[in-house]
């Protein structure tokens, strides 16, 4: 099976499954896993980041830094289109008592005005605002980037409110390699960072939150209001670490592999690209088909292809680790045959 729907679909390797049956372990909530410490330590110090919390998922990560940093009744601003506003089941309402000051978008990038606007003067009528929410890469924008320009852009406007940025990196090293520019540097425009080790990094589980030391004291203790308070999580650690050290220098693999299936949907079908294809992910629209999303993902499947519909008419395709280049090769014969 060539399986596209997701790069949160990659299996363990076997080296992975050697050093989870290995992994040096200890009671997590009491701070005795060393092969979690090393993880948290090992995070931190790549994003430039005084500590690091694991966490299960990157809803989880999000979530505890939304309640490490805002109190209820306060506001985030945010794109409306973002992970945390559309795929988290409100959690942030739920759980924070905060509200969504959802702003347009272009490719992810709020309007700086409109942003700087946004943020809630001194009134009595007023929330305030708490939290500057950007997403990097931008998943409904076909995991477009935003530049490190903007995002230094994003962080003096913030500074002058005192007014706290979090990034959700779920796939922040895809970011950083079709930018050329390192995650240090990306992560040095917010105060907090979320990103995912099994995306784009390959890992089985988890997701790493990232700032200075008092805000994951905090944020360590959300994480357990959350039941993310773990016993012998060494052996998941194990394979996260493994693949944040081996795994980001063959992302641009991935990017060039979505960019010869992009080409591929151009010269040799109907279906329209939506999105420029900056990392690994890519949006069609089937309209020009005369064949609905559903249609067509049948039509993949009996050549055991793999992708997910995103509405009735988009279907979006991930490449990922697990993926090669013969795989793509296939997808593209099959896609000419389709369409012969």
């Amino acid at each position: 099976m060539i399986d596209l729907r997701s790069d949160t679909v990659t299996k363990p390797t076997d080296e992975m499954r050697q050093l989870m049956a290995n992994a040096d372990v200890g009671d997590d909530v009491y701070g005795e896993d060393p092969t979690v410490n090393e993880l948290e330590a090992y995070a931190a110090e790549m994003l430039g980041k005084e500590a690091g919390l694991f966490v299960t998922s990157g809803t989880q990560g999000n979530q505890a830094a939304i309640l490490a940093h805002t109190r209820p009744g306060q506001e985030v601003i945010m794109d409306d289109e973002s992970h945390v506003f559309l795929y988290e089941g409100a959690a942030a309402a739920a759980f924070a008592g905060v509200q969504s000051r959802t702003l347009p978008h272009d490719r992810g990038q709020i309007d700086l005005e409109q942003l700087e606007a946004a943020i809630r003067p001194e009134d009595v009528h007023f929330p305030e605002t708490g939290l500057i929410w950007l997403e990097n890469t931008h998943n409904r924008s076909g995991g477009s980037v935003l530049p490190l320009s903007y995002m230094m852009q994003v962080q003096q406007i913030a500074e002058k409110h005192n007014i706290p940025v979090h990034v959700d990196g779920a796939r922040l090293f895809n970011a950083a390699v079709a930018n050329n520019v390192s995650v240090k540097e990306l992560s040095a425009c917010a105060d907090s960072v979320q990103f995912c080790l099994s995306k784009g990094l390959g890992a089985p589980i988890g997701s790493m939150l990232v700032g200075d030391k008092s805000f994951i004291d905090t944020a360590r203790k959300k994480r357990k209001m959350l039941g993310g308070g773990l016993r012998q999580v060494g052996v998941i650690a194990a394979p996260a670490l493994h693949s944040l050290k081996t795994s980001i220098y063959r992302l641009a693999e991935d990017h060039e592999h979505a960019k010869m299936l992009a080409k591929a949907f151009e010269d040799h079908t109907k279906l329209a690209l939506i999105n420029d294809v900056e990392t690994n992910i890519l949006y069609v629209d089937t309209t020009p088909t005369n064949k609905n999303a559903d249609e067509w993902l049948e039509l993949l499947k009996e050549h055991d292809i793999h992708a997910n519909a995103f509405t009735s008419t988009t279907i979006r395709f991930v490449t990922h680790r697990d993926i090669s280049k013969d795989d793509i090769e296939k997808v593209i014969n099959t896609l000419k045959q389709i369409e012969s």
